[in-house]
């Protein structure tokens, strides 16, 4: 199964300490050679601070005690430069561990700077000492030290790029501490920022959307809203085009999120559209699956391409994490996909035959003829859809249900107001652009 593993797609789009716990869970799931991953996290924490992991690793691999003389030399650098940041940031360090003196701090930046200058003897040195601690320390794999040093900092900091640079990696820090609902409070800030027309240039807006949403992965798929999140993000034209652009591998958690959202019913039928553009820059069984049962209508196909969505889902690092006690959610994410899953092939297959042979359909939803005649009554109990089940003859009879004219045209004009005020934004964007120019 690691032919459909995004790792190598993803990676790139990270930064190296999110690498890591995509490498732990690869290695749990042993889609790759133990001593594979072991080499990969080596080569990773060679351009961290994290040297005695780094030995750890090291004597896993080799089954040894003995390090590299070069990975003892680089731990006494390591611990040599991390005390003299921690000495130089000391002054400021030291005033905002005292709550009296942090009261002093306004809103007002610029107001701050002075304070701190005229009472404190504290300037911008040792607010840049501050960022370099907390950079040094997210380095060493203390998170929740750089977590709390970049937080003090961005509330200091008057250079707006620096300021950015500690967002992401307060950002990255409270994922990897898992604090999912910090991390997507500081998703949203950061979105913000990249969205506002001052960002960069529209190159660089592109590139810093995409990483967004790679880093948005670890948050929408643990965060108790995240499935929903994560179309509301994903979908909206800016992002999704830059996903088609230079990122389409992210359409297998588009697609995820999809079918296992009942409420975003309504958004799927651009979303397949998508699917068929990008056909041919990248598919795998859960866009493929789509394909089958929406475009193609192969049925045959979709029933085979489900099996090997379930293997996808359990092997992927964002779908198929373990369920933990008290998680926001008590039905693993594949089981709900499946479930899903066969309701789009029934929902489907019924749209386009009057009679169905339960045992045919049995087979097309991947269970046994007792499990499907079950599973059916309770969903046409539970559905719009108007069937009765013939038990004489094993069949399900479709009632005829022909479309409203009138449905069908206000359906297919209803957005039209909404697409009409983007493509103007649009327009008018790209003429503020050309005329800046």
């Amino acid at each position: 199964m690691a032919t459909h593993d995004l790792t190598p797609r993803i990676a790139p789009n990270l930064d190296r300490h999110l690498v890591f716990p995509l490498l732990e869970f690869l290695q749990e799931r042993q889609l790759y050679p133990d001593e594979q991953i072991l080499k990969a996290k080596i080569e990773l924490l060679n351009k961290t601070n994290m040297v005695d992991y780094a030995m750890d690793i090291h004597k896993s691999l080799y089954r040894t005690e003995d390090v590299p003389q070069d990975m003892v030399e680089r731990r006494a650098e390591v611990v040599a430069r991390l005390k003299a940041l921690e000495e130089a940031a000391a002054p400021l360090v030291s005033f905002l561990q005292n709550p009296n003196a942090v009261q002093e701090l306004r809103a007002d930046k610029q107001y701050n700077l002075q304070m701190l200058n005229d009472r404190y003897q504290i300037g911008t040195d040792q607010i840049e000492a501050l960022y370099q601690y907390a950079k040094f320390q997210f380095e060493c794999g203390n998170y929740s030290g750089a977590a709390d040093y970049l937080y003090q900092y961005r509330a200091l900091c008057t250079n707006s790029e620096r300021s950015l640079s500690a967002l992401w990696g307060k950002l990255a820090a409270e994922i990897l501490m898992q604090n999912w609902d910090i991390a997507f409070e500081e998703l949203n800030r950061l979105k913000e920022i990249i969205d506002s027309k001052s960002y960069a240039s529209p190159l660089n807006q592109v590139q810093s959307r995409i990483w967004l949403m790679h880093w948005s992965l670890f948050i929408f798929f643990n965060h108790d809203n995240g499935r929903t999140h994560i179309i509301d993000l994903f979908n909206q034209d800016k992002y999704l085009n830059a996903i088609q652009t230079n990122a389409p591998h992210l359409l297998r958690y588009l697609a995820t999120a999809l079918i296992v959202n009942k409420r975003r019913r309504t958004q799927f039928k651009d979303f397949i559209k998508v699917i068929q553009q990008e056909q041919y820059a990248f598919k795998d069984p859960i866009t493929e699956f789509l394909a089958c049962v929406y475009v193609n209508y192969d049925f045959d196909g979709a029933q085979k391409k489900m099996r090997e969505c379930e293997e996808v889902i359990l092997n992927d690092p964002f779908l198929g994490k373990r369920v933990e006690e008290g998680s926001f959610s008590t039905v693993p994410l594949r089981d709900e996909f499946l479930e899903n899953a066969r309701l789009f092939i029934f929902e489907t297959y019924c749209r386009i035959h009057q009679r169905i042979d339960m045992g045919v359909l049995s087979d097309k939803l991947n269970l046994n003829y007792e499990e499907a005649e079950r599973w059916i009554v309770n969903l046409i109990t539970t559905s719009k859809l108007d069937a009765k089940i013939d038990s004489k003859s094993g069949t399900i009879v479709m009632e005829p249900n022909h479309p409203n004219v009138y449905q069908q045209i206000i359906d297919h004009t209803k957005a039209l107001s909404g697409r009409t005020y983007k493509l103007v934004n649009q327009l008018l964007e790209k003429a503020q652009t050309q005329a800046a120019r």
